[in-house]
């Protein structure tokens, strides 16, 4: 049995480790959506992973846990292959798939991606797309084509109306690009943080902008 076929059991399994090791895994994966209005389904072709708190043994200044443990970031300290769904900028949701064991802060922000099915349905959410290649660029457009909510947070992306489907193994490290994380403020954007992965030559993936400097 290839991981494509594999159960969520064992999917679980490997997204139960640490999400820098698991984005080869994740790239390539096609992560679809049931709703009333109809599937849409996504391969995903670009992730950023974030680790934990401050007082954690992998802290991460830019991840939404380095404070600790809130009612909203409370998705991301497990288990594996639930959702982390956020709201951003007053008018974007993004989402995470969850990473690690059970009670450690860790995910991959699914970045961008191609959708392979229900195309009409995401391009209905998303009208002001101009292409298929960014209808799905960019993490709060994969989201919108998606039809998440933070009311999907901290659901199982692994039951429906969810199903997510792991290619039959992990991408190539000669396919797999990584480089600084996207908007990421202060130290956890810069290049000690190169963890946002990325299919190379992929023409879905989003174009890099680094956070915009803050003054005073």
């Amino acid at each position: 049995m290839t991981l494509h076929d594999a159960g969520p059991d064992a999917i679980r399994a490997v997204l139960s480790g640490d999400p820098r090791d698991v984005a080869p895994h994740l790239l390539g994966a096609v992560l679809s959506h049931h709703s009333p209005e109809g599937t849409v389904a996504i391969r995903v072709t670009e992730v950023e992973a974030y680790l934990g708190p401050r007082d954690s043994p992998q802290p991460d200044p830019g991840s939404h846990t380095y404070g600790g443990r809130t009612a909203r970031n409370a998705p991301m300290f497990g288990p594996a292959g639930h959702l982390y769904v956020y709201f951003t900028y007053g008018m974007h949701y993004c989402s995470n798939i969850v990473c690690g064991p059970d009670g450690v802060a860790s995910g991959l922000l699914l970045r961008a991606g191609e959708v392979v099915a229900g195309y009409a349905l995401a391009q209905s959410r998303r009208p002001a797309s101009r292409s298929r290649t960014d209808l799905a660029s960019g993490p709060a457009r994969l989201a919108s084509a998606l039809g998440l909510t933070t009311a999907d947070s901290g659901r199982d992306a692994l039951a429906e109306p969810f199903r997510l489907e792991l290619p039959s193994a992990p991408a190539a490290e000669s396919a797999v690009a990584n480089g600084p994380r996207v908007g990421v403020a202060g130290e956890g954007g810069s290049d000690s943080y190169p963890w946002r992965y990325w299919l190379a030559g992929d023409p879905t993936v989003s174009r890099y902008k680094a956070a915009r400097s803050r003054t005073a």
